[in-house]
């Protein structure tokens, strides 16, 4: 579904990504994690389009993205932090998307029932909570139905109830064969939903597991617990 093959980018002289090779199958729900600067964000918008790799191709349904910009309708996406005209309310916001897209996709608006996002249309974007914006994010995002979802934090900012309503819906896509990739660094958030772990350290992928591997090697039951194991075995070996 997704091919990246020996990507590379920099900027300036800082190295962000650094040969990276992933498959990414649809029915997949793959967390991307890693520490902060390790390239996890560059990577989801050289996906996107938004960052041109310097070295290596990236591959949709076994096609290059580069100067295709029409693969971008297969996929939605929930930027962690959504930035939307003040100006606006909800239902002018969800209407531009709509007039944008003008797909002829069936409109999944799950998401805009279960959090009654229906009934405050009027509300002005700029007297929303950061929680509640969220939300608009992720309406936007499983709307148009698309074949690939790439959520970043979506859990960040939003309340118990309105984070489970979340995991419950990506758990059923993926189920319908999606291919999903998360970041977070709530590891707890995911242990449910993840099928694949994508690792990233400085620019690099250090390992990209399934989640039951990951568990088997290291004995744990909890994604985190088995990354820090890994983590503390690898550098254990380094100081060695």
């Amino acid at each position: 579904m997704i091919e990246i093959k020996n990507i590379y980018k920099n900027f300036g002289k800082l190295e962000v990504l650094n040969n990276i090779n992933l498959t990414c199958k649809k029915g997949e729900c793959i967390a991307l994690i890693g520490p902060n600067g390790c390239g996890k964000t560059t990577l989801i918008k050289a996906i996107l389009g938004m960052v041109l790799p310097d070295k290596g191709s990236i591959e949709f349904n076994g096609k290059s993205v580069l100067h295709d910009f029409l693969y971008r309708e297969n996929i939605g996406y929930m930027p962690q932090i959504g930035r939307y005209p003040d100006s606006m309310t909800i239902g002018q916001i969800i209407g531009m998307i709509k007039k944008i897209r003008s797909s002829t996709n069936v409109l999944d608006e799950d998401l805009l029932k279960a959090f009654e996002l229906d009934k405050m249309y009027n509300k002005k974007m700029s007297t929303l909570s950061g929680g509640t914006t969220q939300k608009v994010s992720a309406v936007l995002a499983f709307l148009f139905n698309p074949a690939v979802l790439i959520l970043d934090e979506p859990t960040a900012g939003l309340d118990p109830l309105a984070a489970e309503i979340l995991k419950e819906k990506i758990s059923k896509e993926k189920a319908n064969g999606k291919l999903i990739l998360i970041t977070s660094h709530l590891l707890s958030e995911l242990d449910d939903l993840t099928t694949e772990i994508i690792f990233m350290q400085e620019g690099k992928v250090y390992f990209h597991k399934k989640v039951e591997l990951l568990k088997q090697e290291t004995g744990e039951d909890r994604i985190s617990k088995a990354i820090a194991q890994l983590l503390k075995k690898n550098k254990d070996e380094q100081n060695h």
